[in-house]
């Protein structure tokens, strides 16, 4: 930046400055024959007597003569205003122009900023600066030159005429004006100091301001509030004084020019009285000058105001330049756009005494190594060590304190941006993501240049010709935004389908694929669009219905019907009985329609709901009294928004000390609006019977019949027969509610749509759909995980010769971790790789290991599948069905110490689930996302063993089960199957855990209790049960539990009519055709098989090592075609990629052998008997 603000100006807006100088002196012309005018006017249109006059060769009688001076004075009144028009105009774009090419210039500047000058500076600081005190400037720049010319030469012009009437005029005129210009600078300066102190101070609150937001966790948990606001006090308390001091200052000044300005008119008075009564002065002449004077006093101010400005803006803009120019930024050259990069990066990559140094510490120090462009390279370290620096050093993130690194014979730090951003993928430790749809973020890393090819290039309308010169004008950015960025060719692909393709695959390589199409389900799409997908997911409708024909699984789901109440929708849902389009009926806000009430009134429910709605107030205050602000729970789980939550309380206080009728309209409205959101199966408040329900649909009718003209397009009404536009595709798919009440329905039911949308090819429709979903500010929408997965796909996606994963993964779990390196890993088999990681044993199929140890670099040698493996080294009223649940869990020891708040709070968040004799509640091995109290019934503990599953405990009503696997992050270690007709209470993992963090008496309470049951698992245990039930090597379940999962699946056949397929694998002529058995090179081709299978796999399947090379899978089919051939040619493909042993490259898939065996209902005892024959033979 330039280091002034007249330099920046000059430099930027010379000509313009020019142009309105030239067009400001020719307006001073008319500017005096306007104040001259009318001296003539009266000293010879008026006060003469000598007539005809002569005007322009024209003789004139007095009132001819009078109307064209005052014509002619109208006019120079509108030349004047027109110059000063086009002037202001003209100053006010100039200003707006170099505005936008400051504020261009300061984003430019941050891009190049050293990171590590982000610890040192805040965001709100820099937010502020570029969006706010900019603001000022723009307006300063426009007026820099034009303002003190043309307020100067006015006022110059003023004073000549006042002179040329008469000196002494002029002199009593600009008397007292010496006098201003000594004092009011010197007062002017002192207020420009505290100005600057004062936004010193605005910046410093603003800094706290943040820092408060980021950490008001650390101030909950510590009770520093007051402290906090204690020290807001400070920096306000400060602020206020500067501010109370400027003022003082400031409006003295005012008050001194207002004084000096009134004084000279004293002097006009008395003199030119006098010269007038002496006639050494006409009457017109005094009468003209007292009319100039008055137009005196605006440029004067208007110049004095000018000096106020100029100094605010060369301090801010001096002050602006220094806090934008740190050290170490970035050269701008190494910025400048390239649509193509004329060579790539070369090898090897050589690191020579490499040095980082942060505040004074050694970060890196002395590092050494290098590597080839296309090896792997994995650096291992613990926190702090100095792994993630290392990674940023190599992406040129971070510019070293000393040393160098090489591609080939070029120094990175001499590297065009645009050859390191295309070249190198950098995943930072945490991805931040745009506002924008998820298939925007992952293609943001492929946008670095316009391509001159696309649609939007090749618009040139007016506007965007107009926007263009705009920018030119404004110094900024002549590319437009809204072209095609995305470089094709570099990508190896010919169109945005293909595009779509690379998304998908790289999406699926770290696991998101699934996530992608659950959130496509959840999608609204235009159906005038979409004709294809709208007409396949009416077909999946159709599908489902007919599947829900099945008794089994008929109550999963409960369809709309219109002369049925929806158990598993909202009372709002019910009445309305369709999807609002627009936010007329609102379901949140639906109490406040006009037209509902009118409903509810002409239906006798008006009083019904205000009950209701006293009711559910009264539950949700005492439920939430004792929650602290901005808990999660408020958002989950309550009827009411927190910050109404104190309105609700004093309603209810009303209501019970008045009754409702004490209740205004609006208290009255906030509580009948609440019972809209109550659903049956998920609320259980006893509030909707039989008969409400039958009041409910004689609304939903009375409703529909009456709707008037105004509101017909505000709503979508449900029809079986036609697609929902305003309802999600999984809405439309389902056309009814799942039902929450029902084990696991959730997951069935998705199971078995997500089956019939893949039969019908619609599932990449549906992924693409779920590409367009929005994530919000920052990706907020989305998990953490799920950012830095999108994070690890956008580096696939772009295809570059080096991707640097910086520990990206570390969120994830640890079999996460491993399957997206190895994924990563194929799907780079022939780019470079850098993974940094604190896993030890993750470096063991890398070409390089790079261990860090307290800011020193140490090279290891990386291991290929063909090495050997390392070394292992108070009273309840029992009223309702709710207070029977807070009864129940009052009554357990592990909830024992929670008071009763908590204890109503702990029942309303769960949820209620029946299981029938003999279905499951959870799998021995199952991922862990919930534990359960047992409200009614009992259930058997199993334990798979060698000689199958073993009974090791039951449950009864009152029992915990599934809590350990939310603690230990770890698969379940037992089988929950349902002995008796069970009703369970599903308490959700996030709220278990909270629970555990807010209570520490739970916390006591969950250590005893696993106390004591590692002393009895430790009596019980003998040396004789110590056959392995999973293999160290694989993790897989050995041939006995095998067979247990297969029973269990006939059990499941007979009971349910659920089909299954065994499908038994054999890899021994693999096995056989590259190495003996018992060599150090087994281990690992079974680990790898082990990780293939298991990418194919779904979480119902069941996955077994049989013997040292055959593996069996139990598949549970959700489709009426039982043909395994589907199934097996997906394991094929995943099999197909050769793996390393030794000095061979293996195809798993070219021998191995497959036998399938379905498990129907009527062939399930012979297929069991042909699999135990299948496994003796073999």
């Amino acid at each position: 930046m330039e280091p002034g603000i007249f330099s920046f100006i000059a430099k930027y807006s010379k000509k313009e400055q020019i142009l309105l100088l030239v067009i400001i002196g020719v307006s001073f012309p008319f500017l005096y024959m306007s104040m001259d005018l009318p001296k003539t006017i009266i000293n010879k249109a008026i006060g003469s007597s000598a007539f005809p006059q002569t005007l322009f060769s024209y003789e004139l009688e007095q009132i001819p003569y009078l109307l064209v001076l005052c014509g002619l004075f109208l006019a120079l009144v509108m030349i004047n205003g027109l110059f000063k028009l086009w002037v202001n105009i003209y100053r006010g774009v100039l200003g707006e122009r170099m505005l936008r090419r400051i504020r261009y210039q300061l984003i430019a500047l941050v891009m190049r900023f050293p990171l590590p000058h982000f610890k040192n500076v805040s965001q709100g600081e820099i937010v502020s600066i570029v969006t706010t005190e900019t603001e000022p400037l723009g307006g300063f720049v426009g007026e820099a030159f034009s303002l003190p010319v043309f307020q100067g030469g006015t006022l110059l012009t003023i004073l000549a005429f006042m002179f040329v009437q008469d000196w002494t005029l002029g002199l009593a005129a600009i008397a007292l004006y010496p006098l201003q210009m000594y004092l009011i600078p010197k007062l002017q300066m002192s207020i420009n100091q505290l100005g600057k102190q004062r936004v010193a101070a605005v910046r410093k609150l603003s800094e706290r301001v943040g820092e408060v937001v980021s950490g008001v966790h650390e101030i909950h948990a510590n009770d520093t509030s007051h402290y906090e606001l204690a020290d807001f006090s400070a920096h306000l308390g400060r602020i206020f004084e500067l501010r109370y001091t400027i003022y003082r200052k400031k409006f003295f000044i005012k008050f001194l020019n207002n004084f000096l300005a009134q004084v000279t008119p004293f002097f006009f008075f008395s003199i030119g009285g006098y010269l007038v009564i002496t006639n050494d002065l006409s009457f017109g002449a005094l009468v003209a000058t007292l009319g100039a004077y008055k137009d005196l006093s605006a440029p004067w101010k208007e110049l004095l105001a000018y000096y106020q400005k100029m100094e605010d803006a060369r301090i801010k803009y001096r002050q602006m330049a220094e806090r934008f120019e740190p050290e170490g930024m970035l050269d701008e050259n190494l910025q400048e756009p390239m649509e193509s990069i004329a060579t790539a990066l070369q090898g090897p990559v050589v690191v020579s005494n490499l040095s980082l140094e942060e505040d004074g510490v050694k970060v890196v120090t002395a590092a050494a190594f290098r590597f080839d462009l296309s090896d792997h390279v994995a650096i291992i370290g613990g926190p702090g060590s100095g792994k993630s620096e290392i990674a940023r050093l190599l992406a040129r993130q971070l510019t070293p304190s000393g040393g160098s690194i090489a591609f080939g014979t070029a120094n990175l730090a001499e590297i065009p941006e645009a050859v390191i951003g295309r070249q190198i993928s950098y995943i930072d430790p945490e991805v931040y993501l745009s506002s924008g749809t998820i298939m925007e973020n992952l293609c943001y890393v492929l946008k670095n240049y316009p391509r001159a090819t696309g649609p939007a290039t090749e618009n040139t309308n007016p506007e965007r010709e107009s926007g263009r010169r705009e920018a030119a004008l404004s110094g900024n950015s002549l590319f437009d935004v809204d072209a095609n960025w995305i470089d094709f060719n570099g990508l190896e692909i010919d169109s945005q389908s293909a595009l779509m393709v690379e998304a998908v695959n790289a999406l699926r390589a770290v696991g998101l694929e699934d996530e992608i199409f659950e959130l496509g389900l959840r999608q609204i799409i235009n159906p005038e669009k979409n004709t294809e997908l709208t007409a396949g997911i009416l077909q999946v409708r159709e599908t489902f219905r007919q599947r829900l024909e099945d008794p089994k699984i008929a109550d999963l789901v409960q369809v709309f019907e219109l002369n049925s109440y929806n158990d598993n929708a909202s009372v709002a849902e019910n009445i309305l009985f369709g999807t609002p389009t627009d936010a007329t009926l609102k379901i949140e806000s639906l109490g406040e329609n006009a037209y509902v009430n009118e409903v509810l009134e002409s239906t006798q429910l008006t009083e019904t709901f205000l009950e209701m709605g006293l009711k559910i107030a009264s539950l949700t205050v005492d439920l939430f009294r004792d929650l602290p602000p901005g808990h999660e729970f408020f958002e989950r789980f309550s009827f009411i928004e927190e910050d109404a939550l104190a309105d609700f309380r004093r309603i209810k206080s009303l209501a019970a000390s008045k009754g409702t009728d004490a209740l205004d309209a609006a208290d009255r409205r906030h509580l009948i609006d609440l019972p809209f959101k109550l659903i049956v199966t998920r609320h259980r408040l006893d509030l909707i019977d039989d008969n409400m329900k039958e009041n409910l649909l004689k609304a939903r009718r009375a409703f529909a019949a009456g709707l008037p003209q105004a509101l017909s397009g505000a709503i979508e009404f449900f029809d079986a027969s036609t697609y929902n536009s305003s309802g999600t595709i999984l809405d439309n798919a389902l056309f009814g509610k799942i039902s929450s009440d029902r084990a696991d329905s959730r997951t069935i039911v998705l199971d078995i749509l997500t089956q019939i949308i893949s039969d019908l090819g619609l599932r990449n429709a549906i992924i693409e759909a779920g590409l367009g979903y929005q994530v919000g500010i920052g990706g907020k929408r989305l998990t953490q995980l799920q950012r830095q997965k999108i994070g690890i796909a956008r580096g696939i996606l772009k295809k570059s010769q080096i991707m640097i994963v910086n520990d990206a993964t570390a969120l994830l779990a640890k079999p996460q971790q491993t399957a997206i390196m190895k994924a990563v890993k194929q799907m780079r088999d022939h780019a470079g790789l850098i993974w940094v990681t604190d896993d030890e044993e993750a470096g063991q199929d890398f070409d390089m290991v790079l261990n860090v140890v307290a800011d020193r670099v140490s090279e290891g040698k990386g291991r290929s599948i063909g090495q050997a493996d390392p070394s292992p080294s108070e009273e309840i009223d029992r009223t309702t069905e709710m207070d029977g649940e807070v009864g129940l869990f009052a009554g357990i020891p592990f909830f024992a110490s929670l008071d009763r708040s908590s204890l109503k709070l702990l029942a309303f968040t769960s949820e209620r689930q029946k299981l029938k004799p003999g279905e499951i509640l959870f799998n021995q091995g199952d991922v862990g996302d919930a534990a359960y109290v047992v409200s009614e019934g009992n259930c058997n503990i199993l334990v798979a063993t060698t000689t199958g599953p073993v009974q090791v405990a039951s449950s009864e009503a009152g029992d915990v089960v599934g809590e350990l696997a939310l603690l230990c992050d770890a698969p379940r270690t037992a089988t929950v199957q349902a002995a008796t007709d069970v009703v369970v209470l599903r308490v959700a993992k996030e709220v278990f855990l909270q629970l555990i963090q807010e209570n520490a008496g739970i916390s006591a309470n969950l250590t005893k209790i696993i106390a004591g049951r590692l002393e009895k698992m430790m009596r019980g245990f003998t040396a004789t049960n110590t056959t392995p039930i999973y293999y160290d090597v694989t993790g897989f379940p050995n041939k006995n539990l095998f067979f247990d999962r297969v029973e269990m699946a006939r059990n499941i056949v007979t009971r349910e009519k659920i089909s299954f397929n065994v499908v038994i694998m054999d890899f021994g002529p693999v096995l056989e055709s590259v190495l003996a058995p018992g060599t150090s090179l087994e281990k690992p081709v079974l680990q790898e098989i082990a990780n293939r299978l298991k990418e194919v796999i779904r979480k119902s399947d069941s996955l077994a090592r049989l013997s040292n090379a055959s593996y069996g899978l139990v598949a549970r089919n959700q489709a009426a075609d039982i043909d395994a051939g589907a199934l097996i040619r997906h394991i094929r493909e995943r099999l197909q990629e050769t793996i390393p042993v030794g000095e061979v490259q293996v195809n798993l898939a070219e021998k191995v052998t497959f036998d399938s065996y379905p498990l129907t209902a009527a062939n399930t005892e012979r297929a069991i008997e042909q699999i135990h024959a299948r496994l003796k033979a073999s």
